[in-house]
């Protein structure tokens, strides 16, 4: 079975059982509602257990859960650096063709004026837009904003990313 990563335990919250969440999910509330379950992956990827969601609430820019069966610090800590993760047919459909799940992009081979610069490595997630990192051999990553005057087009069958590079941006 396919699993998707949804978000990632940083660290313990007080001393209930809950735990902090950096999300890298566009659907925090409808992934960590009431009685969901996520799958928990260790650090070396490799399945741990179910877990089932029993509250909750955003503090910030974390997501802080707390899972059935988990009442204290001690029944959860063990979990830091563990990855939260849904499974695939739970991933449900995207409603329009210029919206995408991040592991489409991840890896997705970026060019400007029809020739390749790089690969996108990793989408961030600062503010009002996603900012994409580009990694590129022999130069520093680029960081690429997600707005339409900077991603052209984007392909996911084709693995190919479009881009107009706004002077001033690489330097």
């Amino acid at each position: 079975m396919d699993y998707y990563i949804v978000g990632t335990i940083v660290n313990t919250q007080g001393l209930q059982g809950e735990v902090r969440v950096i999300s890298v999910t566009d659907f925090a509330e409808e992934r960590y509602q009431k009685n969901a379950e996520l799958a928990l992956f260790d650090k070396q990827d490799k399945f741990v257990r179910m877990l089932k969601v029993k509250t909750h609430r955003k503090q910030k820019n974390l997501d802080i859960i707390k899972f059935e069966g988990m009442y204290s610090i001690n029944d959860v800590e063990k979990y830091r650096d563990f990855s939260l993760k849904i499974a695939a047919e739970n991933r449900g459909e995207l409603d329009s063709d210029d919206e995408f799940y991040y592991d489409d992009i991840i890896g997705i081979t970026v060019f400007e004026n029809e020739v390749a610069i790089g690969t996108v490595s990793e989408i961030l997630q600062p503010g009002a837009n996603d900012v994409w990192v580009i990694k590129r051999k022999g130069k520093k990553d680029l960081l690429l904003p997600f707005i339409e005057s900077v991603i052209l087009t984007v392909d996911i069958v084709a693995k190919r990313v479009t881009v107009d590079i706004p002077e001033g941006l690489d330097d």
